[in-house]
């Protein structure tokens, strides 16, 4: 059982005798029209300010603000010099800095590392607002400013950068961002509860050096403190022999990663236990391999990533340490997950739900997505490994009580102009979580799987879809709406397991069409994504035209795929085009997997071993589609049908042995010959009638798990291609924001929602 102290239940700071602000400041104009002579906190965001509860630096702003805290916001600061970092004066209290709602370098850069020309958190949509690696840079330009004032740094860059990580744009393991930024302080996961605590605690006169036992929470410190046992990470999970260096002697209580660790400069270990006591498990660490060892070593990192997803679960995971250079990064166990009570406060603060006034008429593409939406659960026990949501937000679903829910949804209908009477979205980074959790308290407590539902759905995970399908029932049962779409990704594999829900879906809350992730149908990807084969999708597909065509209703499927994720080879996206081509799929626009900051996919794509087993050094390799050809091979795949990829497909083919695939009958993939270009104009494939398009275009009104919109068009005598973008790693506006951003809520919803 979860428990931990309410988070409305401190005593309130003085500067309560406000009020709520009508929107929070982003000036001295309106601090002064509040009465402020100064803020206590200030929030220094990469996104544009939105005061909406699907943007991190809302939520964390409104719930300090509840606390009786004075907060303002610096969003989109000019970078370059430390003065519009002193807009608002000094807090007297501490900074917040947050790269957004997005990694800044997931914002900045495609999967192809080009940079990307648009930022849907920015006012306009246009990119260049925020630097790279955000939070570093804010945080130097804030100790320029204020050399003495506390920075805590949070939201999802932080929060994914919290450990020695991958970093795919400058291809090398970089240390921890607390190191690089040189803040106090670092929240990671879903950080209401870490921000209010520290906020209370500096408040009431404690130094921010000494607030060392927050749950959710990483610092650094130079050594293990007296009565803590440490529990050598190699031991837990040996990674199998290394070589110790020539000149050191070996001490029978170090193991050899051990020994490593003090030549890297760590002192002497307390000692080491390959477990701990029941007795001891609240003062129990695991020290995991240095920093400069893992930057040396892939099999260390791979390692090193396999240990921490085994501690994230909130009910028993243990404190992390990890050496960076002279000192330790020490992490804090994850923080407790908000109980349905506290959801629903947070969620129902003062929002305006609207842009800071001061953007005027300029659109926040982000916010024009999820305006009428509404998150009603966070976390995901999903575990998809190249999605960030579980390492953020956690698997354990934390849910809103309908009530909370519907007079949200009266809200949006009250108060948000140019509402139509349509809820965009009931959701969060899956549609269909809301109220599913373990059987068991205990045994939710202790469990340690990645998955709760790979490679089967768990037998001790509740799948009763009653609450949810209650919940839509009364969501469009409120005066004035007229219908309520699901935008977010919906989990087929556990819709399969109630055959109401899927018919309440169908039936009321589909417009047209409805989004999905089978991400591929191969064995080898599909076992390094932990995600279900394609015998799921079909089965849901057959539940889902039938219920459909019981409606009176023509909807169809979108499925979304990843090109080039690890565990992939030429052969298994030869056998997806082969698939979408039977099936009448044409991919508009692809991406291949982006290797996201502390996702488990981003371990192998960088050590090429599979840390959802025993990482050593003769366990599992793992395929790396690395390389701009064969990346760039794997999305032409994907997108079979253009004939710019018919050269590159051509010759792959023949590599392959497989140039029966090349000709123009049905049954082949590629014509043999290529069109000609004219100025000016698309060139197209010649297939006949089949590669017909029509002139319009049907997108969805929110990205979905992951992705960018989904856009469907019409072939001969109406069917219809489908056509998707999927990026794992650069989820939907508010799919990441359904936990919140700076402290923390981000893709997807996240999944895109995936988002990565």
């Amino acid at each position: 059982m979860f428990l931990a102290p309410d988070l409305f239940s401190y005593r309130k700071y003085w500067a309560a005798r406000f009020g709520a602000a009508p929107v929070l400041p982003m000036s001295r104009a309106e601090m002064d029209a509040l009465g402020w002579d100064s803020c206590d906190i200030i929030i220094v965001t990469g996104d544009a300010y939105v005061d909406h509860p699907s943007f991190g630096m809302a939520i964390v702003g409104r719930l300090l603000e509840a606390q009786g805290f004075r907060v303002g916001i610096i969003a989109q600061p000019d970078w370059r010099s430390k003065d519009a970092f002193t807009a608002l004066g000094q807090p007297g209290l501490f900074f917040g800095i947050t790269a957004g709602n997005m990694d800044s370098m997931v914002n900045r850069y495609t999967a192809d590392r080009r940079i990307r020309s648009d930022d849907a958190y920015s006012p306009g949509g246009g990119g260049g607002k925020r630097p790279e690696r955000a939070v570093i840079v804010y945080a130097q330009r804030v100790r320029e400013a204020y050399g003495e004032v506390p920075v805590v740094i949070g939201g999802i860059e932080s929060s994914l950068r919290r450990i020695a990580h991958y970093d795919y744009w400058s291809d090398k393991v970089r240390r921890s961002i607390l190191v690089d930024a040189k803040a106090d302080i670092l929240v990671y996961g879903n950080g209401e509860r870490q921000i209010v605590e520290i906020a209370h605690r500096i408040a009431s006169g404690e130094q921010i050096k000494t607030i060392t036992d927050i749950r959710g929470t990483a610092f650094l410190r130079k050594h293990t403190p007296d009565g803590w046992v440490e529990i050598d990470s190699t031991c837990i999970d040996t990674p199998g022999p290394l070589t110790a260096p020539s000149d050191l002697s070996t001490p029978p209580v170090l193991s050899d990663v051990a020994r490593q660790d003090v030549m890297a400069g760590a002192p002497a270990v307390l000692r080491f236990e390959r477990s701990a006591r029941p007795m001891d498990r609240s003062r129990s660490v695991v020290r995991l391999p240095a920093f400069e060892l893992v930057a040396n070593d892939p099999v260390l990192y791979a390692h090193a990533s396999r240990i921490l997803h085994v501690e994230s679960n909130p009910g028993n995971a243990r404190a992390l340490v990890q050496r960076h250079g002279d000192r330790d990064l020490w992490l804090n166990s994850p923080t407790l997950p908000l109980s349905t009570r506290e959801m629903d406060r947070v969620y129902e603060l003062p929002y305006t739900r609207q842009p800071h006034p001061s953007y005027g008429d300029l659109r926040i593409p982000a916010y024009e997505m999820i305006r009428f939406s509404i998150t009603i659960q966070r976390g995901c026990f999903g575990g998809c490994t190249f999605c960030s949501i579980t390492e953020h937000e956690g698997r354990v679903i934390q849910n809103r009580s309908e009530d909370s829910v519907i007079r949200e949804i009266e809200a949006v209908r009250d108060s948000v102009p140019g509402f139509t009477g349509i809820i965009s979205d009931l959701g969060g980074p899956t549609a269909n979580m809301y109220r599913l959790h373990c059987r068991s308290h205990e045994i939710e407590s202790a469990c340690r799987r990645p998955s709760c539902v790979y490679p089967g759905i768990c037998k001790n995970l509740g799948t009763d879809h009653t609450p949810l399908v209650r919940l839509y029932r009364r969501a469009r049962a409120v005066p004035g709406i007229k219908k309520v779409l699901i935008a977010s990704g919906v989990r087929y594999d556990l819709a399969l397991e109630s055959a109401e829900y899927v018919k309440e879906l169908v039936s009321h809350h589909v417009g047209g069409y409805l989004k999905i992730a089978p991400e591929h149908l191969c064995d080898g990807p599909l076992s390094k994504m932990m995600k279900p084969g394609m015998g799921t999708y079909d089965r849901f597909k057959e539940m889902f035209d039938r219920y459909s065509k019981e409606a009176g209703k023509e909807q169809y499927l979108i499925p979304y795929f990843i090109a080039a994720h690890p565990g992939t080879t030429d052969e298994d996206m030869l056998e997806l085009a082969q698939w979408l081509k039977r099936n009448g799929f044409r991919a508009d626009q692809v991406q291949a997997f982006l290797p996201s900051p502390m996702a488990t996919a981003t371990a192998m794509y960088h050590s090429g071993k599979n840390p959802l087993r025993k990482v050593t050094r003769t366990s599992e390799d793992v395929v790396i589609p690395k390389g701009l050809r064969v990346r760039r091979l794997h999305k032409a795949f994907l997108r079979y049908h253009d004939p710019d990829n018919w050269p590159l497909l051509r010759e792959a083919l023949r590599r392959m042995g497989r140039t029966d695939l090349i000709g123009s009958g049905k049954r082949q993939l590629v014509p043999a010959y290529q069109p000609l270009a004219r100025a000016g104009m698309q060139t197209t494939p010649r297939q006949g009638n089949s590669s017909r398009r029509s002139a319009y275009a049907i997108s969805s009104t929110k990205g979905g798990s992951f992705g960018a919109n989904p856009v469907v068009r019409s072939g001969k005598g109406g069917r219809f291609h489908t056509l998707h973008a999927m990026s794992p790693s650069r989820p939907a506006p508010d799919a990441m924001a359904t936990s919140p951003l700076l402290l923390n809520p981000g893709s997807p919803t996240g999944r895109g929602k995936r988002r990565r």
